[in-house]
């Protein structure tokens, strides 16, 4: 029987099919249009749909860069209800970006009121700011009128939008762009406008220029904070020619002289998008916890230019090693990835070389000089033939007032009589008799003339494509006049020379010279983080249930201390505050944690597990710090065993380092080596002594042998020298050394003999 929801109606509404090819399609379509509308900028004009958006709404609104501001509420109105139907703070926060001078290398929105600053403080709300265009953003939108690209319906087909600006001035390099798409992303730095436009230049000249001549014109990219460029020129070239890579930006400081040998560093100019106020509380940090001790205080003395204070905590100290070991630790050295994916003609994402970017710019402007010549040349036809017209009617001037005065149909009359088209019969009808003198005729034929002179002109320039390269050149070099620096700055390349010159300039340092300046790639530093921290000693102490201290000083082994309700001393020994403590667990795993980072023994501690990956159900089986050139032995209770340098047991990470395996067993010796033999107990209270090179030396695995078992494992075991004896404590108490050995001593791998009588009960030995 059919089921009784299946009418005829519903024929064609339902489809079957599989459900993984039905989502597939579905998630395809989804990441499409996240990559053409979201997150790639277009090739063209370096924009994505919002921000072309944005600009196209304010040119509506006449928001000229000359004229008056409008709320930013107004914009994003715009925006929202006739080209980008989403979220309005959306529409806001990207229209802010484009204001903020610390973000945009060339902002495209001029802003009125709070837009947020270099400490990362967000913008005021949408209606308390005002905003219009800036001249580079009309100089995006020129020709726009003039069919100079495509338009396309908005979204609910009521208006029209560009579907792409005619971006005279190359906005992808000069202003860079980001984003996230699906399984893609894109991230290009902003660039000087004068050196992209004299790359595109020599590209003009010579189009099969390669990637080594071009970025002697682009030689990195120039971001809107400064900063010094610190990558090798050979990683640059490698990056413009594959559309990846990176570049290392440092901040920029200078040592200031106080008098009487003190001293003082200023730090003027911060890496690419980092939030100052972040990056001092990083370093304050720093200095609090001791873990840059040669720095004493942090001051933001900024105000309109960045001005951030360092004290060193002596004047002996090596300025460029606290700021070597600065760069290390904190932002005041990042590193910028490039990745050059961009929407090829608005519709296919490809990571593109420098050189292609640079092709995809110039073959634009191409297109839309064509565009606006043919454009231009069908006004002029139309506007002759009016004239053409006009002349006409100048010359038989009593003869066309005749036939308007008298004729019923003057129009058919005019055009029948003169034979006139119907454009010019209708423009002499609607002629105002202010015109009908003598001069006006003459000012019309000097029209003519100089259209007709126009319109060879353009004629030539559509049939040759080296006019309309030299006219593009033409064009760029006026752009490049515009937004580019003055001659004096030109060239002008080298951190110190950029730091003279904004010293010099202050305040009136052009906008259109270079900011970022580019220095040889540093050597690595050799001196390390921990090598900052100041030393000085400490006695660790870690509790039973794992609660760990350090108290300062080194104070006696037994002294009296208080632990939590139930728990009580594991391990105390003295250290200092460089060292590197290393825990091993019975899960076979060592851990390293520095020193420093222990907390003070005022308190009870805190739990080692906070500060390192130790299971729950794994027990802290020795401590200590560590040794340069010592070894230890390690051991399972299974009796397997090996002796591992202690430098193989330093660990990078939280999660330690796997150096004992065990797979059914447990760890239950971690000790150092000193001495000859190697001296076992088992559960069963049997000791065997055997020589310790029968052990190898392995950085990790499960080891050999040590002592053979029928029931049980292994309980302890120790190195010690042969000839200095066997020592332990008896039940008593009392120190026992015991020299006489023979009947214990043996080949590895043996079952020992009974212990002698005194041996400890718990099966272990003295340390």
């Amino acid at each position: 029987m059919a089921n009784d929801t299946d009418t005829p109606e519903m024929d064609g509404l339902i489809t079957q099919e599989p459900l993984a090819r039905a989502i597939g399609d579905r998630y395809l379509q989804y990441a499409l249009s996240t990559i053409m509308h979201r997150a790639l900028p277009d090739a063209r004009d370096g924009l994505k749909p919002v921000h072309r958006r944005i600009l196209f709404a304010m040119r509506g609104l006449r928001l000229d860069p000359n004229g008056a501001f409008r709320k930013c509420a107004k914009i994003v109105g715009e925006v929202m209800g006739n080209y980008h139907p989403h979220g309005d703070q959306a529409i806001y926060d990207a229209l802010a970006r484009l204001a903020q001078d610390f973000a945009v290398r060339y902002p495209l929105v001029d802003g009125q009121g709070n837009f947020g600053n270099v400490d990362g403080d967000n913008p005021a709300a949408q209606r308390y700011t005002e905003a219009r265009m800036t001249a580079v953003a009309a100089a995006m939108m020129e020709g726009l009128a003039e069919n100079a690209v495509d338009f396309r319906p908005n979204y609910d087909g009521s208006e029209e939008e560009p579907e792409v600006l005619p971006g005279a001035f190359p906005n992808l390099l000069a202003n860079g762009s980001s984003g996230i798409a699906v399984g893609m992303a894109t991230n290009i730095p902003p660039h000087n406008v004068a050196e992209v436009i004299d790359a595109a230049l020599y590209l003009i000249k010579t189009p099969n220029a390669g990637i080594e001549k071009l970025v002697e014109f682009v030689p990195g990219p120039d971001f809107p904070t400064g900063g010094t460029i610190v990558e090798p020129i050979e990683q640059i070239r490698e990056a413009y020619a594959t559309g990846r890579g990176a570049f290392r930006l440092r901040a920029v400081w200078e040592r200031e002289e106080l008098g009487r040998g003190q001293w003082q560093i200023v730090v003027t100019e911060i890496p690419y998008q980092v939030a100052k106020s972040k990056l001092i509380e990083r370093i304050a940090d720093l200095i609090n916890t001791k873990k840059l001790p040669i720095l004493a205080d942090i001051r933001d003395e900024s105000a309109e230019d960045i001005r951030i204070v360092l004290e060193p905590k002596a004047r002996t100290v090596d300025p460029a090693t606290l700021m070597e070991a600065l760069f290390k630790a904190t932002d005041l050295e990042t590193r910028f990835s490039l990745n050059m994916n961009v929407l090829i003609d608005g519709r296919t994402p490809q990571v593109c070389s420098l050189r292609e970017v640079l092709r995809a710019f110039l073959d634009h402007q191409r297109d839309v000089l064509i565009r606006r010549s043919t454009h231009r040349m069908d006004k002029i036809d139309r506007r002759l033939e009016v004239l053409e017209g006009y002349i006409v009617a100048f010359l038989n001037l009593d003869r066309v007032i005749e036939i308007i005065r008298y004729e019923d149909e003057p129009k058919l009359q005019l055009m029948a009589e003169f034979e006139l088209t119907e454009v010019q019969a209708e423009a002499i009808l609607n002629m105002r008799l202010r015109s009908l003198r003598k001069l006006e005729e003459m000012e019309l034929r000097n029209e003519r003339d100089a259209l007709i002179v126009e319109r060879e002109g353009i004629v030539d320039l559509l049939g040759s494509e080296d006019l309309q390269w030299g006219r593009i050149a033409e064009q760029l070099r006026e752009t490049r006049k515009t937004f580019g620096p003055p001659a004096a700055f030109k060239g002008i390349t080298a951190a110190e020379t950029l730091s003279d010159l904004k010293r010099q300039h202050g305040a009136d340092y052009p906008v259109g010279a270079r900011r970022s300046g580019f220095a040889d790639a540093p050597v690595a530093a050799d001196v390390p983080l921990e090598a900052m921290i100041e030393r000085e000693p400490i006695t660790v102490v870690c509790s039973q249930m794992g609660w760990v201290r350090a108290m300062k000083g080194h104070i006696a082994l037994d002294s009296e201390l208080k632990f939590k309700d139930g728990d009580g001393p594991k391990f105390i020994f003295h250290a200092e505050t460089t060292d590197r403590l290393v825990v091993f667990g019975t899960n076979g795993r060592f851990y390293t944690v520095p020193a420093s980072n222990l907390p003070g023994g005022r308190g009870m501690g805190e739990p080692i597990r906070l500060m390192v990956d130790l299971p729950n159900e794994a027990e802290i089986l020795a401590m200590f710090a560590h040794k340069q050139g010592r070894k230890l032995l390690v051991a399972s209770s299974a009796g397997d065993g090996f002796v591992v340098p202690e430098e193989d047991v330093i660990a990078q990470t939280r999660s330690g380092k796997q150096v004992l395996n065990v797979r059914d067993a447990r760890a239950v010796v971690c000790r150092p080596v000193d001495g000859d033999h190697v001296a076992v107990v088992g559960e069963n209270r049997k000791v065997l002594v055997f020589p310790l090179d029968e052990l190898p030396e392995m950085g990790r695995g499960k080891g050999v042998r040590l002592q053979k078992y029928k029931d049980g494992g292994l309980s302890d075991a120790r190195t010690f020298n042969l000839a200095d004896g066997l020592q332990w404590k008896d039940g008593g108490g009392r120190q026992r050394t015991e020299t006489e050995l023979g009947d214990f001593t043996g080949k590895r791998a043996g079952t020992g003999r009974m212990a002698p009588r005194g041996f400890p009960r718990d099966n272990k030995f003295t340390d």
